[in-house]
């Protein structure tokens, strides 16, 4: 990996067009396969992966020297907001117009318009990733639990249901993704992140949404402490288990463990979030792509809008509409959540432009506060703080 980066840094190929991702991995695998069938097809101008997992801290180094800027980049949704502020995306409009296909009306609309700010269009999709829930179908027979997913919302009554009733060893849910979670929890309460363009966080919908989890892990019902839940799940000792889309290849290969998928609990049955990304295909500020290149990349995206089946393999929700509304999708377990229009919905994606300072508060926090280890109060405070000292140093974590 580490001699394709350099070999990457040093070439300057006008019939090559480099491409980074922060892709590691199996995910890393998928995309080299994709790469690897579209230059299969003999474009005049080829694509060349080049993996790194420190991309966003790379890509501030040459954005910053203005020299060896990537032809393409796939970014996390979370970051759209930051770089157009600071004006290092470039607008996908010739992309869009040489290509007349890659338009809204082909991709899940949450993931488009994810990549638009005021307007123009910086970003072109190739999936959504969510936090999901899946569940072992043994022991909701077991315990009798089948008719919580009647409607497709486990609500946390319906858990609490279940207290005192678990044999010893086994769980309700564990606490994977538990930032995501609460997250979620923040949109079934009808909540946000931000006020009038100023985080929130210190607030009484985020205390409700941690007290809500809260209750799970109170009554005994979820993962220990320090314990890793989702190898619990995979042992068939949970009965929920709130991890992402990209694992279900995982679970697929445990032995023996029967599962399904569904959406994340939620404190209302009329109300359900799957917390959200999207990994987004765009074009860093660089004055050395040619034209000739950008048609390259416009072909590049236009292949992979008809024939990205192969991302499905990773687990992920594929953007295009084209093949997430294939046949072929529907034999992937993640195709649940397109299959009608009310899940397509619960796909929540922040946009907030300040979003991955609260999630990284969020996820350093949300434990404590759920197993009781901390005043939630305290906590809240700490947090908001946490975030405007963030936004004042102008640095902060991403989220995936």
């Amino acid at each position: 990996m580490l001699s394709t980066l350099l070999a990457g840094c040093g070439e300057d190929n006008s019939k090559t067009i480099t491409f980074w991702t922060p892709l590691t991995g199996d995910d890393g695998a998928y995309m080299d396969q994709l790469v690897n069938d579209y230059n299969a097809t003999n474009p005049e101008i080829k694509v060349k992966h080049v993996i790194t997992s420190d991309m966003y801290t790379k890509l501030s180094t040459v954005l910053n020297s203005g020299k060896g800027v990537p032809d393409l980049t796939i970014i996390h949704a979370d970051r759209v907001p930051g770089y157009v502020k600071q004006g290092v995306l470039e607008p996908m409009t010739a992309v869009t117009t040489a290509q007349p296909e890659i338009k809204q009306e082909n991709y899940l609309p949450q993931a488009w318009s994810t990549g638009t700010i005021d307007g123009t269009q910086y970003t072109v999709p190739l999936d959504i990733h969510s936090n999901v829930m899946y569940y072992n179908k043994d022991l909701l027979k077991k315990y009798n639990a089948e008719s919580f997913l009647d409607d497709n919302v486990v609500t946390i009554d319906e858990m609490l249901s279940l207290q005192g009733k678990l044999d010893e060893g086994d769980y309700v849910v564990n606490d994977a993704l538990l930032g995501w979670v609460i997250l979620a929890q923040i949109q079934d309460l009808g909540g946000d992140i931000q006020e009038n363009g100023k985080p929130a966080v210190n607030t009484p919908v985020m205390k409700q949404a941690f007290e809500n989890v809260k209750k799970i892990n109170d009554a005994g019902l979820m993962t220990p402490f320090g314990e890793d839940g989702y190898l619990m799940f995979q042992s068939g000792n949970v009965l929920f288990s709130t991890d992402g889309t990209w694992s279900s290849t995982a679970h697929a290969g445990v032995e023996g463990l029967n599962f399904g998928v569904t959406n994340v609990y939620s404190p209302t049955a009329d109300k359900f979030t799957n917390r959200s990304s999207s990994h987004l295909f765009s074009m860093m500020k660089n004055k050395d792509r040619s034209e000739e290149k950008v048609a390259g990349i416009g072909n590049f995206l236009e292949f992979i809008r008809e024939n990205s089946i192969e991302w499905a393999k990773a687990g992920q929700i594929v953007a295009s509409k084209q093949v997430n509304e294939s046949p072929d999708f529907k034999n992937y377990i993640q195709s649940f959540f397109t299959s009608n229009e009310k899940e397509v919905e619960s796909l929540y994606i922040y946009t907030y432009e300040y979003y991955p300072y609260i999630a990284e508060a969020v996820d350093t926090y949300c434990g404590d506060i759920v197993r009781g280890n901390v005043d939630i109060d305290e906590t809240l405070q700490t947090m908001q703080k946490f975030v405007e000292d963030k936004i004042a140093e102008g640095t902060g974590g991403a989220a995936k």
